[in-house]
């Protein structure tokens, strides 16, 4: 009888061994799935959400995360889209737990340079909004050049169109000074 119970033991206790590596090796696996996202993964899989952006300089834009690039985002507000670098942001708040790689070798490779020279080729009349201390420091106009770390931007009234007799002057923008360009609403960024 006696061994008959010292063997149902050693059972129940190599089961709960066999449990506890399971659980463990589950555990470190998920560690290392998790440690393989990127930050555009995990946005692109909060698509369609409501966000918050929380930017290095104090601002804060809250919409719907409609686009999630390689090096920026878009939201949609109630009026305007805004083009966020990742490299401007501070946190995020909003964010699913899911995450969505991009399958097109293209798309990743499009960076903020190449929205830039997107908006460049509408004309589409922006907002820059420039990092720093002042988060009143806001530049209107059109988009002119954009170079592999800059873009020129010609300065002009809201409202006016980009004419050369228009331009009030033109502002040099370093990628790494952009906090956000905000669009109306309706034209694509």
């Amino acid at each position: 009888m006696r061994w008959k119970a010292l063997f149902q033991d050693l059972e129940v206790q190599l089961a709960e061994a066999g449990v506890l590596d399971l659980e463990s090796e589950i555990a470190e696996r998920s560690r290392a799935d998790l440690a393989a996202i990127a930050l555009d993964e995990r946005l692109r899989g909060s698509l369609g959400c409501h966000v918050g952006i929380h930017l290095g300089s104090g601002r804060v834009f809250a919409g719907t995360l409609t686009h999630a690039g390689s090096e920026s985002l878009v939201i949609e507000e109630a009026l305007h889209q805004v083009l966020v670098p990742y490299a401007a942001v501070g946190h995020y708040s909003g964010l699913g737990r899911f995450a969505v790689s991009e399958v097109s070798p293209v798309r990743r490779k499009l960076g903020l340079a190449s929205a830039l020279r997107g908006l460049a080729r509408d004309r589409a009349e922006l907002t820059v909004l420039v990092a720093g201390r002042s988060r009143d420091l806001q530049l209107q106009g059109v988009i002119d050049r954009v170079g592999r770390d800059f873009f020129d931007l010609a300065l002009t009234l809201p409202g006016e169109a980009r004419r050369a007799g228009r331009v009030a002057d033109v502002a040099t923008v370093p990628f790494h000074a952009l906090d956000a360009l905000r669009s109306r609403r309706g034209g694509e960024l």
